[in-house]
C-alpha cells in the first residue's frame, strides 16, 4: 500500500468556504477512482507548519493506483481547482506501509 501526503500553502486572500470546498472536492475523488483505500483531508490543526492551511492523505492498494490517480482527469480537476484558490506551494511525500 502506498500513503500519499500533501502539506499545501495558500494566499492570505484565500477564504474558510475556498478551504472547505477543496476539502470536499478532494474527499470525493473516492466515488470516482479505483485503487484508493482511504482518503481524508482537512484543516492543519498543528501550531508546527500552521502556514500549511490544508493537508490532505491518500492510501492507495498499489502503485499502479497512484500513477492512475495522478493521471486522472477528475483528480486534475481538483488541483487546477487547488491552484486556482490560491496555492502558493506545496509539500507532497509519498511512503509504502
Amino acid at each position: 500500500m502506498i500513503q500519499r501526503t500533501v502539506l499545501i500553502k495558500f494566499e492570505e486572500t484565500t477564504t474558510q468556504e475556498q478551504y472547505q470546498e477543496i476539502i470536499s472536492r478532494f474527499t470525493a475523488l473516492k466515488n470516482v477512482l479505483t485503487g484508493i483505500v482511504e482518503i481524508h483531508a482537512g484543516l492543519n490543526l498543528a501550531e508546527k507548519s500552521k502556514e500549511y492551511q490544508i493537508v490532505l492523505i491518500v492510501r492507495f492498494e498499489d502503485q499502479a493506483a497512484l500513477d492512475a490517480y495522478a493521471a486522472n482527469e477528475d483528480h486534475q480537476a481538483v488541483a487546477a481547482f487547488i491552484r486556482d484558490s490560491g496555492r502558493i506551494d506545496s509539500i507532497g511525500v509519498d511512503i509504502e506501509i
